[in-house]
């Protein structure tokens, strides 16, 4: 038994009234945000233009950099 128009129409108000309209509103523009990025990236994949390759390196010679330093203060403080 599917839901009829009374029942969807009784839970739209349900959730309008527990989440507030400008919530809703906040909610669809995050949703149409997160689409509209996500075929940019798509468009940008298919022209084979990846512009994070080089910032990914860079990315992580600082994470390794930061593990180094971080391991190297542990040693010095086991040693003291």
């Amino acid at each position: 038994m599917a839901p009829g128009i009374w029942q969807i129409l009784i839970i739209v108000v349900l959730i309008a009234l527990l989440f507030g309209a400008g919530r809703i509103s906040g909610l669809m523009g995050e949703v149409a945000k997160g689409i509209t990025s996500f075929r940019k990236g798509l468009k940008e994949g298919e022209d084979g233009t990846d512009k994070d390759e080089g910032g990914n390196a860079s990315i992580s010679e600082n994470a390794a950099s930061e593990e180094t330093t971080t391991a190297s203060r542990e040693d010095e403080k086991t040693r003291n």
